[in-house]
């Protein structure tokens, strides 16, 4: 199990949650109902609405995002240089603690 810790838009919660190896992000949102991530395509990158602001400290440790991702984050609600997809985000022991906010807005398809 790999650690993630989740900050809601408005700064007033936070929900930590536990996401087997392996896992998405998105998917480990999805099974504890994190507000916020709407995942309407179950992870297949084509809807946008798992979008994540990884913490800066955070961002570098991921891979660059492939170009499907990199063009969806282009119409994104509240884009910003750590916007990622977290169906994208594979859930690795290097990513323990992993930290993101969520935006106030998904992309609603």
């Amino acid at each position: 199990m790999v650690r993630a810790i989740f900050h809601s838009a408005d700064g007033g919660s936070t929900d930590e949650i536990d996401v087997p190896d392996g896992w998405t992000l998105m998917e480990g949102a999805r099974q504890e109902g994190i507000q916020g991530i709407v995942a309407d395509c179950g992870g297949g990158a084509i809807c946008g609405t798992c979008h994540v602001r990884v913490r800066p400290e955070w961002a570098d440790r991921l891979p660059e995002p492939e170009p499907s991702e990199a063009a969806l984050l282009t119409i994104v609600p509240e884009p910003c240089e750590t916007s990622r997809l977290a169906c994208q985000i594979p859930m690795e022991p290097e990513l323990e603690g992993i930290e993101v906010d969520i935006p106030s807005t998904q992309l609603d398809i």
